[in-house]
């Protein structure tokens, strides 16, 4: 009997160590994130000996989230904090009403340590917070007080990044300071110590809170002599080492043919027709090419017939130098922000003309019809400044392109008199 009881006690044992931990029934429904308490140690203090955990205390248990933290960094509160300066995944752990956040090599003496929790912790309701917490303190070194600003864009769009890794890098001992972007693409990084910074802003598609290899990024180095350090805008790209190459060329109209590249190519070069050959297969006979032009430009100079795309698109390599300033970081966050301020903050820039992957070609004479074109370009440059040699081939369909230059009848025309016609037949 006492081996029955035992062999039936267990399988209860098991489900109530499986059992998930949900919110006591009855009462009034709980609405409200958790909101944090307090942490440990305070912000900017100074523990020469620190050894313990990093703790966000809360006003109730919180969730632990859909995925465990195993030190991958892929675990649902690993997400929500960025430990610096550090290469590695921190150890993140749940304690009920508390978070708990150490590095995994330890504590290192005489260092300023920032830890940040992003917004998204929630409760067993899936209540969620929309504000997070930054912790500084150092463990011996003198409190810091050094803060870079700016503005992270991606220059494929020409569009503020929103949530965008910013890394400073302390260029005395290489230690990486991280933090993100806020919704608009505006950054505001610190209390750093003092000292020269590699500043990278990334757009960061894995979100592991670290510059990837095909990440496109862009960087400068800024001295933090001031407590305020304006960095400036930092327009990134995909930094390729590659020469670009043709992916295809289409015919555009009667003389006119659209190169793609599989880069984006530097917006300021314009090639002369000197570094063009064109030739009409098979007998290779070179035809006399006038312009090569990205197409944002060419679109510029050569109007587009009604309905065409880029019709009415302006020459982007032109500043606006009517541009207004755009809004800071204050009046975006702060709470007299409204939508108006947060539309003229994401409009596109125009401080860098916007960046392409097509150059256009035109010739003197029109293509001819179902013939074959080999086109060899000399000194392509891509965004990241590497120039190279790049050959394709044009397929002329056999009625090319309708000419979109080409004026168009009289639309005021009279049209012709039905009635006479009538009086012919009878």
């Amino acid at each position: 009997m006492q081996m029955r009881l035992a062999f039936s006690v267990l399988p209860l044992c098991a489900t109530l160590a499986c059992a998930k931990m949900e919110p006591p029934p009855g009462g009034p429904p709980d609405l409200a994130p958790p909101q944090l308490l307090a942490t440990r140690p305070d912000s900017l203090a100074q523990m020469t000996r620190f050894s313990g955990d990093v703790e966000f205390r809360f006003d109730e248990v919180i969730s632990e989230g859909g995925s465990p933290n195993q030190g991958t960094g892929t675990g649902a509160l690993e997400k929500l904090v960025i430990l610096s300066p550090t290469v590695r995944v921190p150890e993140v752990r749940w304690r009920r009403t508390r978070i708990t956040v150490k590095p995994d090599e330890g504590w290192q003496p005489n260092r300023v340590y920032r830890v940040e929790l992003l917004p998204g912790v929630t409760d067993l309701r899936r209540n969620r917070s929309d504000t997070g917490k930054v912790l500084t303190f150092t463990t011996g070194a003198p409190l810091p007080d050094r803060t870079l600003q700016g503005l992270v864009v991606d220059w494929s769009s020409n569009r503020p990044a929103p949530l965008a890794l910013v890394e400073a890098l302390l260029v005395a001992d290489s230690l990486p300071y991280r933090g993100l972007a806020d919704s608009t693409g505006h950054f505001s990084l610190g209390p750093l110590p003092a000292g020269d910074y590699l500043v990278k802003g990334v757009l960061d598609q894995n979100h592991d809170f670290r510059p990837g290899e095909r990440e496109a990024f862009d960087s400068v180095r800024v001295e933090a002599k001031d407590t305020l350090v304006r960095v400036g805008e930092l327009w990134t790209f995909v930094h390729d080492t590659a020469t670009a190459r043709i992916r295809t060329i289409t015919v555009g109209d009667s003389v006119s043919a659209t190169v793609e590249f599989n880069q984006l190519l530097d917006p300021s070069q314009r090639l002369d027709v000197k570094a063009v050959t064109l030739r009409l297969l098979p007998e290779s006979t070179q035809v006399k090419v006038t312009s090569l032009l990205p197409k944002p430009v060419d679109d510029s100079l050569h109007a587009r017939a009604p309905g065409a795309p880029d019709s009415t698109a302006r020459d982007s390599t032109r500043a606006d130098t009517t541009r207004k300033e755009r809004p800071g970081l204050r009046e975006i966050e702060g709470p007299a922000a409204d939508a108006r301020a947060r539309a003229q903050a994401n409009q596109p820039l125009t401080s860098r003309p916007r960046l392409s992957d097509q150059l256009v070609v035109r010739v003197s004479s029109p293509w001819r019809p179902e013939a074959k074109y080999e086109l060899e370009l000399q000194g392509v440059r891509n965004v990241s400044g590497v120039a190279g040699e790049a050959k394709g081939v044009l397929a002329v369909p056999r009625r090319e392109a309708r000419d979109t230059l080409r004026p168009r009848g009289d639309s005021l025309a009279q049209p012709k008199d039905s009635l006479k016609r009538l009086k012919k037949r009878s």
